[in-house]
């Protein structure tokens, strides 16, 4: 999977322009070669362990991350539980349709729109009146070539790390 930032956009797209070439022929560190572990959860699902190395393939909806210095391309992120200091929250999910890998500027094109829709519901306000930004990760070639079509979306404070979940915010 891939890590694009919203903050602000130009940047996203230079530094996916940047790292595209690269991680188009790059499928194998898309895959967890050495496995990466899964944070500890509840009935509910929640995280009430993290792990310092969470396979990005088993993050979920309303888990919270240490991923501010995480690389163009990952294969595990730590994860929190959300009642702890943490860089940012996926409040999203969007599956990419189709067979053929649509190339990275049409995923990035898909996961922009789908996560800065998703932004207000999460949110409770539009994204352009929010003190939060939000970021994405999603699939390269390599990774789609083995399944994978899904799009997390995160949102983050600029400022540093939170505390809680940002659901509702309103800010």
């Amino acid at each position: 999977m891939t890590n694009a930032t919203r903050a602000p956009w130009m940047r996203a797209l230079a530094l996916v322009a940047v790292a595209s070439a690269g991680l188009a022929l790059s499928g194998c560190s898309l895959l967890p070669m050495f496995g990466g572990g899964t944070a500890t959860r509840d009935d509910s699902g929640e995280v009430v362990e993290g792990n310092d190395s969470t396979d990005v393939f088993t993050l979920q909806v309303g888990d919270c991350l240490n991923d501010a210095t995480a690389a163009e391309t990952v294969e595990t992120i730590p994860t929190v539980p959300c009642d702890e200091p943490h860089d940012s929250e996926i409040y999203g999910s969007y599956i990419i349709e189709g067979d053929e890998f649509p190339g990275t500027d049409a995923v990035i094109e898909q996961a922009d729109a789908a996560c800065l829709e998703a932004f207000p519901g999460f949110v409770g306000i539009p994204y352009s009146d929010s003190i939060y930004y939000y970021s994405y990760y999603f699939p390269t070639e390599g990774s789609w070539a083995n399944g994978d079509r899904e799009v997390l979306c995160t949102i983050y404070d600029e400022a540093g790390q939170v505390t809680g979940s940002l659901e509702n915010i309103g800010r």
